[in-house]
């Protein structure tokens, strides 16, 4: 399986922690005031319930999802929600730049798909879980950012390329299919992400996201009467935190130590926590002028990388329903053994009695995933002996994937009974979310003089 990220294909993220096992250092200062500004490695913020960072991903709706999908994207999903302010949304407009004729199957698609996430351990106490097509603002923050964006820079997305010869049985000659990156960088800027889970291979997406962002503030970012917006920003802080305010950034704007902008960046999030009717937008024209910029009115993500455990298909290719080679999540034992005992082995185990090589067997990257180190062992040396069988070999697998699988199947079997509470968590999820994009919105308008 090839790692999950924002795409055009099934996972729009995929990825987890940075891996150094914590938050990524983003970087600040190339492309944000003055020249003189290097760029430079941020410290790490205190970790604070109220002033968690936040990650956003989604995934298009294909239904019911399989083991794929769980070590791909799920598991690092619910690991991220314990750690950031996370959204994560059903991306069903990404779904019709490539099936926009199967309209039929994507609302049941939809719930299938939340039902597994909540199943996997999804939590809507600590992740938003919503759906893209129910906030129409997306489609005006890409309408509004397509007016500024050059074409060449849609075309050049690797993934359009990679997805135009992969899907060349589709009509893609279409706007939508051209503008997907840029309707996904809409998706991750509206909500103001500071991490963007996803593989290496969609990076360029994160990119993308950065450079519209950049773009967009560069022409919009200095607001009729930015020195007022700043001062009456800071008349609301004490004047022991204005003055500290001041030091740093002076010496960030001198010197672009990251000491200054950690010390200031955390002033202004503290503030952002501790006082009544404090706005996002308070918190970005600070932050901006804390750079020596104007107000980031779009905030520019990271992207969130990390190693993603793969998990091939039946068939040792990528595991995928459309190809018919995936364990899928619910799943029930004994369709789970049966799908497992037929699996791809080496081919040069023809018979019981020869040896096998252990890293031509797609069996073995399930024992990576699910087998202790004694296991592994276990199943390596009796591979390469002829000491077991194949069989032999895929019990534990399959005992352990039934292990995996039984909550899961049960918090499943309770919401597929109670669809009410599905529907509650999605609504609730997307009006949070509509919430923080109707303010973003509200700025974008401000900024490009359409607030009237």
């Amino acid at each position: 399986m090839r790692r999950g990220g924002i795409g055009a294909g099934e996972l729009m993220g995929g990825a987890s922690l940075a891996r150094s096992g914590g938050e990524p250092r983003g970087e600040v200062g190339e492309n944000h005031g003055p020249a003189r500004h290097r760029a430079v490695r941020l410290p790490r913020t205190t970790e604070n319930p109220t002033m968690r960072t936040r990650v956003l991903s989604g995934m298009r709706p294909t239904g019911a999802l399989h083991l794929g999908h769980y070590h791909g994207a799920l598991k690092n999903w619910v690991r991220l929600q314990e750690q950031h302010d996370c959204f994560y949304f059903v991306a069903d407009w990404h779904a019709l730049t490539t099936h926009y004729e199967d309209r039929e199957v994507i609302e049941r698609n939809v719930y299938e798909m939340v039902i597994d996430w909540l199943a996997a351990g999804l939590d809507p106490e600590k992740s938003t879980i919503f759906i893209q097509s129910r906030l129409p603002e997306h489609a005006e923050l890409f309408t509004l950012l397509a007016m500024g964006t050059p074409l060449g820079w849609l075309e050049r997305v690797p993934t359009y390329k990679d997805q135009m010869e992969k899907l060349a049985d589709r009509d893609l000659a279409t706007y939508g299919f051209l503008g997907y990156p840029l309707l996904l960088a809409a998706d991750i800027l509206i909500y103001r992400a500071t991490y963007v889970p996803v593989g290496e291979d969609q990076s360029s997406h994160v990119e993308l996201t950065r450079e519209v962002a950049r773009r967009f503030n560069h022409l919009y970012g200095r607001l009729g009467g930015f020195e007022a917006h700043v001062a009456a920003a800071l008349a609301r802080l004490s004047k022991d935190d204005q003055r500290y305010y001041e030091k740093q950034r002076k010496a960030f704007g001198e010197t672009g130590s990251a000491e200054a902008w950690g010390k200031g960046e955390a002033l202004v999030k503290r503030a952002a926590a501790a006082i009544e009717g404090w706005t996002d937008g308070e918190t970005e024209l600070l932050l901006g002028h804390l750079r020596g910029s104007g107000k980031a009115i779009l905030t520019e993500p990271q992207a969130l990388h990390t190693e993603v455990l793969r998990l091939p298909g039946l068939d040792g290719t990528k595991m995928s329903k459309s190809y018919g080679n995936a364990v899928l999540m619910r799943d029930a034992p004994e369709e789970v053994s049966r799908k497992i005992k037929g699996m791809t082995t080496d081919p040069a185990r023809v018979r019981r009695t020869d040896p096998g090589n252990p890293d031509k067997c797609p069996v073995w990257q399930f024992h990576k995933v699910y087998s202790d180190e004694a296991t592994q062992q276990w199943a390596a040396t009796g591979c390469r002996s002829a000491g077991i069988g194949c069989l032999d070999c895929k019990q534990p697998v399959i005992d352990a994937v039934v292990k995996e699988q039984q909550p899961w199947r049960e918090r499943a079997e309770a919401l597929t009974a109670n669809p009410k509470q599905v529907h509650w968590i999605v609504e609730m999820g997307t009006e949070r979310a509509r919430t923080v994009a109707r303010q973003t919105m509200k700025d974008v308008r401000e900024a490009m003089g359409l607030n009237y």
